[in-house]
């Protein structure tokens, strides 16, 4: 049975599991080592079914842990050149394990990972697709200034899709961010805020994405609620109702021992 385990998501860090009982990858490790290995043991997830890492970039809340739990599990990573060459700068690659580049897709176990460029201010970031053996597809969208096509079409054909929703754009530009990094937020290499992500969702519901979450959501900028309440208010006015047409939950900073069946 398929299933998604947002492990952590938001600021402090991003790791995403998604597999079977018996076969797994994760997407992204940006929490500590021991922090990752409670959350998949919260989450009766044995952390030796995993048979790959993949990272969307460079940035320390997606791969602070990378270093410490590839080498502990001799787990394989993957990402693109650009943010290799990134991690590799940064010290966070060892040769006690592999690297490879993941140009389109690549098999894990009984797994297709598929790799989506996104617009973002990294070196080569991108999200993933995860299609299990039983054709069941979920994919993990954050960290994009805006949803490219390409994007758009990889959750379109997905059983379960997280969506950023990361900022609620009042709070960011009166919070106490610096100028220069609300700029940076705001712009086409930035992140989704929440009418952004929510101005997509009716789409993809349209298009049989049922089961959606909402991820990467900032501490400062951001509170659940607001996200929720604008991504339900949106796909209302298409006569969409949520728990009744779809499915849609906010993926929690810390792990909660909840996952989705898809």
């Amino acid at each position: 049975m398929a299933k998604a385990v947002p492990l952590f998501s938001g600021s402090k860090g991003n790791s995403y599991f998604l597999g079977t009982a018996t076969q797994g990858v994760l997407i992204d490790a940006g929490r500590s080592c021991k922090q990752i290995e409670n959350a998949l043991l919260t989450n009766s997830i044995d952390p030796r079914i995993i048979g790959a890492v993949f990272i969307t970039h460079e940035h320390t809340d997606h791969c602070s842990a990378v270093k410490v739990l590839a080498s502990r599990y001799n787990f394989k990573v993957y990402a693109s050149q650009g943010t290799l060459e990134a991690l590799e700068r940064a010290n966070r690659l060892d040769k006690r394990f592999e690297t490879e580049v993941i140009e389109n897709e690549v098999a894990v176990g009984d797994m297709l990972i598929k790799r989506i460029d996104t617009p973002h201010d990294a070196a080569e970031s991108c999200c993933y697709s995860v299609t299990l053996a039983d054709g069941k597809t979920a994919t993990i969208a954050t960290d994009m200034g805006y949803m490219t096509d390409d994007v758009r079409n990889a959750v379109a054909h997905s059983n379960f899709a997280v969506i950023e929703s990361n900022h609620d754009v009042d709070m960011l530009k009166n919070g106490p961010y610096p100028f220069v990094l609300k700029k940076r937020i705001l712009s086409k290499y930035g992140h989704l805020s929440n009418p952004d992500c929510a101005a997509e969702l009716a789409g993809l519901v349209q298009s049989g994405t049922l089961r959606l979450m909402l991820g990467h959501l900032s501490e400062q900028n951001n509170t659940p609620s607001i996200a929720l309440n604008t991504a339900v208010n949106e796909l209302s006015k298409y006569g969409m109702n949520r728990g009744i047409d779809y499915t849609l939950d906010v993926a929690p900073v810390e792990t909660n021992a909840k996952s989705v069946i898809f």
